[in-house]
């Protein structure tokens, strides 16, 4: 896979953490969506077929951008969420994007490279995006499927990107520490996964349950 079709692809999962967290609002949902796309989309004009390679100062900026957008939501889970496995999820993602951000500040420094966010790059403005709507929403069960669902799709993206960074790389230093940080990554979202499918879980059964309780309420005379 290509860095810049990786990319893409770490584009569209960081809007779709946002616009599908906010199903309520189909207007926002299709602008984000149709946005993602043409971010991901493959050029179809000469002049943009052949686009630069991501530099190594573009993947320490993505990945930067990327480290603080999950150590914000991180931190906003540890505060709003009611699940006792969200909450310390959330706990794990501030400080273990805090730690990988630092570490790729410092090697930025190591290395005498200015992070410089390729052309096009959103990443920053989806995550204050997705920031703002977790601080709007209202504490609860659905806050909690909200934050993980964007969890997951947002480690998978970013799984993408380190495949991708790894690969266009030049400096191998810079290449070790994205080799080094996938396994924490692919750890985040099996984990995030879990948490998923439980909450997925607790919800149908919570909805049985009421609806068996409902049913027998009414057989009684």
């Amino acid at each position: 896979m290509s860095i810049r079709v990786t990319h893409g692809i770490a584009l569209l999962g960081a809007c779709a953490l946002w616009a599908c967290s906010k199903g309520d609002n189909k207007a926002d949902s299709a602008a984000a969506a149709d946005s993602a796309a043409r971010s991901a989309a493959p050029a179809t004009t000469p002049a943009a077929a052949a686009p630069a390679p991501m530099t190594d100062a573009n993947i320490l900026a993505l990945l930067d951008e990327a480290n603080a957008n999950d150590s914000a939501g991180g931190s906003i889970a540890m505060q709003k969420g009611t699940n006792a496995q969200v909450k310390a999820f959330g706990r794990d993602m501030a400080r273990d994007h805090h730690k990988l951000r630092k570490d790729g500040q410092d090697l930025a420094k190591k290395l005498n490279i200015t992070p410089a966010p390729p052309s096009g790059d959103t990443l920053s403005q989806a995550g204050q995006k997705q920031a703002d709507m977790l601080n709007s929403a209202p504490k609860g069960a659905s806050f909690d499927k909200t934050y993980i669902d964007g969890e997951v799709a947002v480690h998978q993206s970013v799984l993408s990107l380190l495949q991708g960074a790894s690969s266009a790389a030049q400096d191998t230093t810079l290449k070790g520490a994205i080799t080094k940080a996938q396994p924490l990554i692919e750890a985040h979202l099996k984990k995030a996964q879990e948490i998923q499918s439980k909450l997925g879980s607790g919800a149908a059964g919570d909805s049985a349950a009421k609806t068996g309780g409902a049913a027998s309420s009414k057989k009684k005379p």
